[in-house]
């Protein structure tokens, strides 16, 4: 009497195979994160010694110029319209206040730095066209979420350097990085923080992509098991 043995597993091997691409895919875009995330650090890096230039210069070079050093020059800035963009920074509640400000070819929005809710007190607005040498750092504004509340008049709750700019009345075009001031706007006004966010980097993306390709080849070790074992 012969025993039949069982045929193939084409279901399980189309399903394995599947898998296996699947894995695959996600372990090699987690290499490629790597490549453009230890590029994003080392532009960072260099960046941060380089001497600053004025903002013209880097007008058009979109967001390659991310966390460049600028010189930029605003008529009134010291007492330019803003609005407010509600955040926390090191566990104070607060604003930070935005301006507009308008270079030979372009808008520029200008982050003047942060005042705590404890702060009543903001910087007085007026018609004067005194002009303002400032120093600040390019950042590229961080996107608006699904449920981030919509702005309410001049505070916003999210970075929308589209809607900021009509709000203040800024003509387009908007540059698409902001300047946060390393250097106060207005010396003698209320308490206005200038900083600029420090550079952020989570750079697990190697850890990522050898768990990914790990699953891989414990499901093509499995697979392999299994098919050895229906064959004996």
């Amino acid at each position: 009497m012969t025993t039949e043995r069982p045929g193939f597993p084409w279901v399980l091997t189309v399903l394995t195979a599947l898998g296996l691409a699947v894995l695959v895919a996600l372990g090699t875009w987690q290499v490629n994160r790597l490549a453009w995330k230890q590029d994003l650090i080392a532009r960072a890096e260099a960046a941060a010694i380089e001497p600053p230039v004025p903002a013209a210069i880097l007008a058009d070079a979109g967001e390659s110029a991310e966390f460049r050093r600028v010189i930029l020059t605003c008529p009134g800035l010291a007492s330019a319209p803003f609005v407010e963009l509600r955040t926390i920074e090191q566990g104070q509640a607060g604003v930070r206040l935005v301006s507009a400000c308008r270079d030979s070819s372009r808008t520029w929005l200008v982050d003047r730095g942060f005042v705590a809710d404890e702060v009543v007190d903001r910087p007085a607005v007026s018609q004067v066209a005194t002009p303002v040498r400032i120093e600040g750092v390019l950042r590229r504004p961080s996107a608006s979420g699904a449920f981030t509340p919509k702005p309410e008049g001049r505070t916003f709750y999210g970075r929308d350097p589209g809607a900021m700019a009509a709000v203040l009345g800024a003509p387009g075009p908007v540059a698409p990085l902001t300047v946060y001031l390393t250097s106060s706007s207005s010396p003698d006004g209320p308490a206005v923080r200038p900083s600029a966010p420090p550079p952020a980097f989570s750079n697990n993306h190697l850890g990522y992509a050898a768990t990914w390709y790990g699953l891989a080849l414990v499901l093509a070790g499995m697979w392999i098991a299994f098919v050895l074992r229906r064959r004996r």
